[in-house]
């Protein structure tokens, strides 16, 4: 549902319907035709489009202030049964037919980008898009419609998020600046290692925060091995303190935790540190740390629950292993640390252990960073191998020992090939699973309600308005099927949700080409297609791929590897050779992505690249000078700085 821009369509001042006549037919209220038609001129663009946001705001101003609206088409024997059924339900509609008002085209057209529906009859009540015919009578057969039917007023809130990571939070907000009554609901249930945390979901607590924290710890070992040839002479052994770096960035995190909190109560919003469970339509039960339950009820909910790591299911995984939920708060040093997994969060906590000067094994069971352009998952992998990452390709472990306790202990690993019988086993200190999450929509209640989610993903599939299959109930963030699960477009969409459901807005989230960074030792930055899903969706012969090595600049006097870094853009031939991927591999990747992402959202050419003038010199420059192609077979080793 999106409630967004107009009321009652025709000209006039919103909310005056000075043409139209009212009727009483079977006990709903019908706007009639009007007595003499008028049309919404349009002499021109600027005034068409006028037009067109006036009769959105009387649009949703007639949904605002009815309880039932149908819009309706006076021969369609869908909507006749629709009136039937609230007729016997003794409730009064708005019922505007469409096939006898003016403009009655132009305001299905709007109806259309406000519900993602183009049919009639289109059905609200009390403010909420219900659907059609066959959606409304299965409302009425599960018993929502007669909740729906409740006054606003029989509510506690206008919105309850469940959640309080950065999806909620920012839909929270952006809810309580618009004037409604909001709660967020937020709990985090300990990992099997007892850690817990604050306010401000997964990216804040432990996730993109702290790990680019730590990422950042580990460049700055680095930078001091390079200053050395930049003349900087030190003569005190230098080594990382691993409590100090803790202490500093869970300090860091606990002022933003506060933040959050002091932000929603700026803006009126009700915080509970609680755990959120539906048990009927518009009704959930809080339970506390203690156990005491409060129920609460809203017009509207948005399940923005997140997601949690995996575990493997095998002896000793919850016992004895660690996932990136207690990685970033040990209160001591990993030491000898096995990594399962090759994910993004796999291999970005193997780099930034490595760079500390641990002992880091990644066991991968099969392809590194699933999902990302392989060739650059692997020039990720090659680089981290070079700098002391052991890598056990195609094995998965099938048992965790502990031989002895301490902090760290001693852990032995037992692991098979994935391709055969062999076994190995190994003796660590740590071991980290980052084998992927699974989204926390399965203890909420919700097959009470009967939202739907994927059984084997645990996903929540959505309209492009993040509608679940009932009405009022909303989803955001990391739990959406077939979505990013990224921060950022968490926040987006959250934000423009609520905009959507409490403002005059029908901006929708934009999930295309949303660029990301994986903060391994050296930054692998992206943004569209990779490689292989490009030649899927458009044909090898119908692209051209156009690359390169690069060295930066610090890296020369410093000594390290030449022809290490890489650049490449994959463009369509067929549309002026658009830019539909982008990929670098080298340092500040991330800072460079973020730039050309804004580009390609512009719709960026290979000759706009060429006509941009470089800025020297940067790594980003070499983005401009781009000349060999894949397809050429070319040398594309670099000899010096460009």
């Amino acid at each position: 549902m999106e409630r967004s821009p107009p009321q009652s369509p025709g000209p006039g001042k919103a909310g005056d319907a000075p043409n139209r006549r009212s009727g009483h037919v079977r006990g709903a209220r019908v706007l009639s035709p009007p007595g003499r038609r008028a049309r919404l001129s349009s002499p021109g663009p600027s005034r068409s489009s006028e037009a067109r946001e006036e009769l959105r705001r009387r649009l949703v101003g007639l949904i605002e202030r009815s309880r039932v609206v149908i819009f309706s088409k006076s021969y369609c024997p869908h909507s006749t049964r629709v009136k039937e059924l609230f007729s016997s339900l003794g409730v009064e509609c708005n019922v505007l037919e469409l096939d006898q008002v003016d403009d009655g085209a132009r305001v299905q057209e709007v109806l259309l980008e406000i519900t993602n529906q183009k049919t009639v009859p289109n059905i609200f009540v009390n403010k909420v898009h219900v659907g059609g015919c066959d959606q409304t009578f299965q409302a009425y057969q599960s018993g929502l419609l007669q909740k729906l039917l409740q006054e606003d007023s029989a509510y506690d809130y206008d919105l309850i998020i469940i959640g309080g990571g950065s999806g909620g939070l920012s839909c929270a907000k952006e809810a309580a600046i618009l004037g409604k009554k909001v709660m967020v609901l937020d709990f985090v249930v300990p990992s099997p290692q007892g850690t817990s945390w604050g306010l401000g979901g997964t990216c804040v607590n432990v996730g993109c925060i702290p790990k680019k924290l730590m990422h950042q710890a580990a460049l700055l070992g680095q930078a001091l091995c390079d200053s050395r040839k930049f003349g900087w002479e030190y003569n005190q052994q230098v080594r990382h303190n691993w409590e100090t770096m803790t202490k500093a960035i869970q300090n860091h995190i606990s002022s933003l935790n506060w933040g959050y909190r002091l932000s929603l109560r700026e803006k009126a919003v009700a915080y509970v540190n609680s755990y959120g469970e539906f048990v009927e339509h518009h009704k959930i039960k809080a339970t506390n740390k203690k156990g005491q339950e409060t129920y609460y009820t809203a017009a509207q909910f948005v399940i923005a629950t997140g997601e949690r790591p995996r575990y493997l299911g095998i002896q000793g995984d919850k016992e004895y292993c660690i996932t990136s939920d207690d990685l970033f708060s040990l209160p001591y040093c990993p030491g000898k640390t096995l990594v399962v997994g090759a994910s993004y969060v796999a291999l970005e906590c193997a780099g930034f252990l490595a760079g500390f000067g641990l002992d880091v094994t990644v066991m991968v069971r099969s392809i590194l960073l699933r999902g990302f352009d392989q060739e650059m998952a692997e020039k990720v992998g090659s680089y981290m191998e070079q700098h002391g990452v052991k890598f056990l390709r195609k094995f998965i472990p099938v048992m965790v020992q502990q031989l002895e306790k301490g902090s760290p202990g001693k852990l032995k690993v037992l692991a098979k090939s994935t391709e055969g019988t062999e076994t190995i086993e190994g003796v660590y200190n740590t071991v980290l699973l980052a084998i992927g999450r699974d989204s926390c929509t399965r203890k909420i209640g919700l097959e009470k309600i009967g939202v739907k989610i994927n059984e084997k993903s645990g996903k929540i599939p959505v309209s492009d308005v993040e509608q679940t299959n009932v009405p009022y109930v909303y989803a955001v963030g990391d739990i959406l099927e077939d979505k990013p699960e990224l921060t950022p477009v968490a926040i987006q969409s959250g934000k423009l949700l609520a905009r959507r459901l409490f403002g005059a807005s029908l901006e929708k989230c934009d999930y295309i080409n949303v660029p990301t960074t994986v903060f391994t030792p050296l930054e692998y930055g992206c943004c569209g297609l990779s490689e292989e899903k490009a030649i899927e969706v458009y044909k090898k012969e119908n692209l051209e791929i156009y690359h390169t090595l690069f060295w930066p600049l610090e890296w020369t006097v410093a000594g390290r590897e030449n022809n290490t870094c890489y650049a490449k853009i994959i463009c369509n031939k067929f549309d002026h050779d658009r830019v539909i991927g982008f990929h670098i591999l080298g340092p500040n990747a991330g800072e460079v992505t973020q730039g050309f992402a804004a580009a390609m959202k512009c719709g960026l050419t290979k000759q706009l690249l060429d006509d941009t003038i470089g800025i020297h010199p940067t790594c980003g420059e070499v983005f401009t000078t781009l000349e060999i192609t894949k397809s050429s077979g070319l040398d594309i080793t670099q000899k010096g700085c460009g």
